[in-house]
């Protein structure tokens, strides 16, 4: 029952909380760490869309044998990335597919790649 007391199924939703902070991978020495710049989502150190394919293999390294772990937090990037983008250009923005490409994708293929190797 709802607050008006009908029995209506009402479809909005709280928005969610901030997600993770974006501090992974983590940079060593004095280099420039492979993590975005926002609101653009592009890499501080290579300018390319971020998670570059640098910071995809630190990434893969820093949660090696952890995908679930790395999924989560690569979530909560993305919905970050989805307000950041979206407030940018609410009308030209990047579609949820090309987002779900670019932060998520592309771990599995990297998990398939290692359990390949690593029966």
């Amino acid at each position: 029952m709802t607050s008006d007391g009908s029995d209506a199924i009402t479809t909005r939703l709280f928005a969610p909380a901030h997600g993770p902070l974006p501090q992974r991978p983590t940079a060593r020495d004095t280099e420039v760490p492979h993590t975005p710049l926002r609101p653009m989502w592009c890499c501080r150190a290579d300018g390319q869309p971020w998670p570059c394919g640098q910071a995809r293999l630190l990434l893969h390294v820093e949660y090696d044998g952890n995908l679930p772990g790395l999924s989560i937090y690569l979530a909560g990037l993305m919905y970050e990335a989805m307000r950041d983008l979206y407030r940018l250009n609410p009308h030209d923005g990047p579609t949820p597919a090309t987002l779900f490409t670019r932060f998520m994708a592309w771990t599995h293929h990297a998990a398939w790649q290692h359990r390949r190797r690593n029966p």
